[in-house]
């Protein structure tokens, strides 16, 4: 599936993606500064999280709670890990097993870690600073 969108789309880009989503580990594939962190902000927002979100670049993995549901939603940045021991030490297996939503940017990084039943969301910065989105169940 595929969605040609501008940033001020992305609100309804969000609510057309979670409508699409097959799995809860949902990985990101885009270069830096293409609107990684953007989108999973509003994804955030629109499974009911209300406290300010932001990129967990030093953290590695921000967690939030749905005031919606009352369920928690991951939000990883891998980008900082140097190998995939660490991101185990860190327990990441444990949060992708855990049946929460888990939005991992920079998923390369630990590919052994990745669960099978996983989707993924690659993003594209086209010319005229559109973004092409295609979601991939």
């Amino acid at each position: 599936m595929e969605f040609t969108f501008t940033i001020n789309e992305i609100e309804g880009i969000a609510k057309k993606l979670l409508t699409q989503l097959e799995h809860k580990v949902v990985l990101f594939d885009a270069e830096m500064g293409v609107g990684k962190t953007t989108l999973i902000k509003e994804l955030v927002k629109e499974l009911g999280v209300k406290d300010p979100t932001n990129s967990p670049t030093f953290s590695i993995v921000n967690e939030y709670l749905s005031e919606t549901t009352g369920n928690t939603v991951y939000h990883f940045d891998l980008y900082r890990i140097e190998d995939e021991e660490e991101a185990y030490d860190m327990g990441l297996d444990e949060y992708l097993d855990s049946g929460n939503w888990c939005f991992i940017e920079w998923p390369e990084k630990t590919p052994n870690l990745i669960p099978i039943a996983h989707s993924t969301i690659k993003i594209n910065l086209l010319q005229d600073g559109s973004r092409k989105l295609t979601l991939n169940n």
